[in-house]
């Protein structure tokens, strides 16, 4: 079983090079590219103002943090949740360069960007010239996003986990990922009766004739053996 964390920050600001922190952080453990239900999710205090226009993004304000866990009260539970595991995250430099701050300000040893794997990339690649941010990847697979009002770290995580499950190939709709136990360890499949796959139609005969026409052109065919 391959194990890998998706996660996502909200901060203060666009770059921690000039102080800006990190004011939320959500992760998602994926096994096998999907979600177990163990998350890790914290809000926290970021020791300086939160200016309006971040507010605007995320919707926090300094009043609504000033009771929470500064990071360096929380850095040890989200190590041992991330492990040594590869970190999946959307714009991927971006959240790993204010992680990696913080953690410099705690005297931890940085997050090695091998372990990083960018969704932004991973879009581009597979779509390029189109618009790639998390909205319109969502929009794409039509991923319902009537819940997200505001730039929220842990509904970012679960939408990116449904965006990623895309860009790897996708998946049956109609089959989700349920965790038995609160615990998490056994992970079962379960059918959405929602999303019942609907039988294929037989081709027409324009997609007949165009089908054979690809074969006649390839140098010996499997099809034809």
């Amino acid at each position: 079983m391959k194990r890998s964390i998706l996660f996502d920050t909200e901060t203060t600001g666009l770059d921690p090079a000039t102080g800006d922190r990190v004011i939320e952080i959500a992760a998602l453990e994926l096994i096998d590219d999907l979600p177990t239900g163990e998350a890790f999710h914290v809000l926290i205090n970021p020791e300086r103002d939160v200016p309006p226009e971040a507010s605007r993004v995320h919707g926090f304000t300094l009043d609504d943090l000033l009771d929470k866990p500064k990071f360096a009260e929380i850095v040890d539970g989200f190590l041992a949740f991330i492990g040594n595991d590869e970190m999946i995250a959307h714009n991927a430099p971006f959240d790993f360069g204010f992680i990696n701050a913080e953690l410099k300000a705690c005297g931890k040893a940085p997050l090695d960007r091998a372990r990083m794997i960018d969704t932004l990339e991973m879009a581009k690649k597979r779509y390029p010239g189109l618009p790639n941010s998390l909205d319109a990847l969502c929009r794409r697979h039509d991923i319902d996003l009537s819940a997200r009002t505001t730039h929220n770290a842990l509904l970012d995580c679960k939408l990116l986990s449904e965006v990623y499950l895309e860009l790897m190939g996708g998946r049956q709709r109609g089959l989700g990922l349920a965790v038995s136990g609160s615990g998490g360890g056994v992970a079962t499949y379960r059918g959405n009766p929602d999303r019942r796959p609907r039988p294929m139609s037989p081709p027409d005969e324009a997609t007949k004739a165009a089908h054979e026409a690809f074969i006649a052109g390839l140098k010996e065919p499997i099809w034809l053996q």
